[in-house]
């Protein structure tokens, strides 16, 4: 019992000491689910259950569909896994989608609108940190977000993501981004 107990506690402190660095998924409510789960750029590192559900199947093997809409209004879907954000999913998948801070909240370069309003309201709040960066972006919107902040999960099925015309960044015309 001591040890259980101990254990809870090593791992609550360590949630506390890295919330500020990665992002953690919310509670859940079943038991052969994970209670909490450490990503970082949408892999998982660490988690205080064993993997996998009930019924055998894995939540890092279920996929969602997202479309990614270019400035020309060409559509490419991609199937993302449950936990990896969109900037990682795009960059796997060669869509230009620059994140040149690779997703540590330091610029607008992964700036995506999501063209549903409920699929929008689906989403976390954006932070004071990425609301900043935003702030920033060219072609903002009110469904604006930042790719790397937008975290694939099942209820997010069919999202559909805008790409703006253009990004604020150094960068000349014509530069074609290439994933770090």
């Amino acid at each position: 019992m001591f040890s259980c107990k101990s254990l809870q506690l090593g791992a609550q402190a360590i949630k506390a000491s890295l919330s500020k660095v990665y992002r953690f998924s919310k509670p859940t409510s079943t038991p052969t689910d994970r209670p909490w789960k450490l990503y970082d750029q949408g892999r998982a590192l660490f988690s205080t259950t064993a993997t996998g559900s009930a019924d055998g199947g894995n939540e890092d093997d279920q996929k969602i569909s997202v479309t990614f809409v270019d400035k020309d209004g060409e559509e490419t879907q991609i199937k993302v896994p449950v936990g990896m954000s969109m900037l990682e999913a795009a960059h796997q998948n060669d869509i230009e989608l620059e994140g040149a801070c690779e997703g540590s909240l330091a610029c607008s370069t992964c700036h995506v609108i999501v063209m549903d309003i409920e699929q929008y309201n689906k989403l976390e709040d954006p932070t004071d940190e990425e609301n900043d960066m935003l702030d920033l972006a060219f072609g903002l919107t009110e469904t604006s977000r930042l790719g790397c902040q937008v975290i694939a999960k099942p209820d997010l099925d069919g999202l559909r993501l805008a790409l703006p015309a253009a990004t604020r960044n150094f960068a000349v015309d014509g530069y074609k981004p290439k994933p770090h």
